[in-house]
């Protein structure tokens, strides 16, 4: 059983910056695509950033040259500066594991001034 679990979530002014983490219960990083998306309020669910066992990442146009994601060991990070409104969202790790993909719980965030 895989477990992710998120934090760093938080309230924000505009123009700053929060680290999200996402800690997993296995090894899951070294083999499958690790995610991160986000859920705006009374929208669908959206992928933020994606990064493969391989090293590659994938970000969503609204994100590119603001947001990082990264990965160490069992953790995987998203770096988010400059931080908009828009980013509020409820945001989630995903381990994309084929037939069976994993979500953490979610952690809010909140950009407001």
């Amino acid at each position: 059983q895989v477990q992710l679990v998120e934090s760093g979530g938080g309230l924000v002014q505009p123009g700053g910056s929060l680290r999200l983490s996402c800690a997993g219960s296995r090894d899951i990083f070294r083999f499958y695509t690790m995610g991160w998306y986000r859920q705006p309020p009374g929208k669908q669910r959206e992928l933020v950033a994606s990064m493969t066992s391989g090293g590659r990442t994938n970000y969503a146009d609204s994100v590119k040259g603001r947001f990082t994601i990264s990965r160490d060991k069992n953790t995987v990070y998203l770096q988010m500066n400059s931080l908009k409104p828009e980013d509020t969202a409820v945001y989630y790790c995903n381990a994309d594991v084929p037939g069976r993909p994993y979500w953490g719980q979610g952690t809010q965030v909140t950009v407001s001034s």
